[in-house]
């Protein structure tokens, strides 16, 4: 059992290698103990299962979601008849790609309006790396031959339209702005007509990261997604909720305001290079059954992938898998 799903990982991809190198933190942070605890136990006793529990916890895979999965795991028939207990690995690996995706397909991919003009709309707490993941996507589909542009819709932000600004000139993507403080829906309606006037293929549009209450929140975006689906039919194709891995649970939380204001389709998840709780993304798709569509791996312009969730497993276990 256990070679084969080591083959398997070896096998993979050379994509795995940015998540090995990305995910380094979380292996030698919260992870590190993982390859000792199977060194350290003969057998499957309840102090193991602990210190299991443990180990997720602090990866921040969160205490609820970490209690469900060993409690699932000690139900595994499979495990009742293990005599090495590194074939316990496997198991452990089988049912986190079954608490991601929950018996169903989960698509990371962006939905692409096939007939037309795609808007995409992000959301996220000031501080997320919102606007340099706008960026970031913007140049992903410039090189793979879309025609962009971005909406700088935070107007609340001192300083949000120019970063995108600079952006925009540094890998050539047009940007829409107005002064600080201007309608936000205003921003976003004028970045659509331009691009339904000059056959662009991409809109990227940004919001504000923080207002008074969440009902301004709500309010706000409510407005923004009406005058967006007024315009194009069905639009916008994703809203994008742009979370920072190294705020661990204190992000979840801060995110809910956002899932509770609008229809979130998709999570993007910065910074994970950064932290040694690279856990959270399991926590994310337990707590909220929202797929992870992209993942930050570096802070330069290309540092940015699409979520592959046997690549992400293979940066959590990569130690264990390539010494082997």
């Amino acid at each position: 059992m256990l070679m084969g799903f080591i083959n398997f990982f070896k096998g993979r991809k050379k994509s795995t290698d940015k998540y090995r190198i990305g995910m380094a933190k979380t292996r030698k942070g919260s992870f590190s103990r993982l390859k000792k605890l199977f060194t350290g136990y003969n057998e499957i006793t309840e102090d193991f299962f602990d210190e299991l529990e443990e180990i997720f916890v602090m990866a921040d895979i969160g205490v609820e979601t970490t209690v469900k999965f060993v409690d699932e795991l000690k139900r595994d028939s499979r495990v009742k008849n293990i005599c090495d207990i590194k074939d316990l690995q496997p198991i452990i690996i089988d049912k986190m790609f079954d608490l991601y995706l929950k018996g169903e397909i989960v698509n990371s991919n962006l939905r692409l309006n096939k007939l037309g003009l795609s808007v995409f709309l992000f959301v996220g707490v000031n501080g997320s790396g919102k606007t340099t993941t706008i960026a970031k996507i913007a140049n992903k589909f410039l090189k793979e031959g879309k025609n962009v542009i971005i909406a700088a819709g935070d107007t609340f932000r001192a300083g949000a339209a120019e970063q995108l600004r600079i952006w925009g000139d540094r890998i050539g993507a047009r940007v829409v702005t107005k002064k600080a403080g201007s309608d936000p829906s205003s921003v976003i309606f004028d970045a659509i007509k331009i691009a339904q006037e000059e056959k662009y293929d991409i809109v990227l549009c940004d919001t504000a990261g923080r207002l008074q209450t969440k009902v301004n929140l709500m309010n706000e975006l409510a407005k923004i997604k009406r005058i967006i689906s007024r315009e194009i039919p069905g639009a916008p194709q994703d809203t994008l909720l742009v979370i920072d891995a190294t705020t661990g649970q204190n992000g979840l939380s801060q995110a809910q305001a956002f899932i509770e204001a609008t229809e979130v389709t998709g999570i993007i998840l910065t910074k994970l290079d950064g932290t040694a709780k690279g856990g959270i993304v399991l926590a994310i798709r337990d707590i909220y059954s929202i797929p992870i569509k992209f993942v930050c791996l570096g802070e330069k312009i290309d540092d940015i992938e699409y979520f592959d969730l046997e690549d992400y497993i293979y940066g959590l276990f990569a130690e264990i898998i390539d010494e082997v």
